[in-house]
């Protein structure tokens, strides 16, 4: 798996991109394809202290680049690449029309982050998975 993302970097890319597009769209392209409703934002499971839907975008987005970056010099690019776009894509909600900044958005994004940055960690510390 991890060699099929690290021969692919396009699939990271091309997840980013989607992203930004999604993130910054004003309205909900998601609701509008599922409710067809703009208004609407399509939930996965329920909201407890942070946003669930945040956390699990940015679960997936760092697992796919952790998976497609594994030099240890790049991974410190990619944590703070992501950590970057999180904070500054939740920013530009202050000024989209019809999207609004919320903390648990903000937190769901980081926390999502900061827990593959951890099981990647252990992962590298204990060599587990390591022929």
């Amino acid at each position: 798996m991890t060699k099929f993302f690290s021969n692919n970097k396009i699939i990271f890319y091309l997840i980013n991109i989607i992203l930004v597009i999604l993130y910054l769209y004003p309205g909900s392209l998601l609701g509008l394809i599922v409710y067809n409703d703009i208004k609407s934002q399509p939930q996965i499971t329920d909201d407890f202290i942070i946003s669930s839907n945040h956390f699990y975008v940015f679960f997936l987005i760092s697992i796919i680049g952790f998976l497609t970056f594994k030099n240890k010099k790049k991974n410190h690019h990619l944590i703070l690449y992501l950590i970057s776009i999180s904070v500054i894509l939740e920013i530009f909600h202050l000024y989209i029309p019809a999207r609004s900044y919320q903390w648990s958005d903000l937190f769901g994004n980081l926390i999502g982050v900061l827990v593959v940055f951890f099981i990647n960690n252990l992962i590298n510390k204990y060599e587990i998975f390591k022929k």
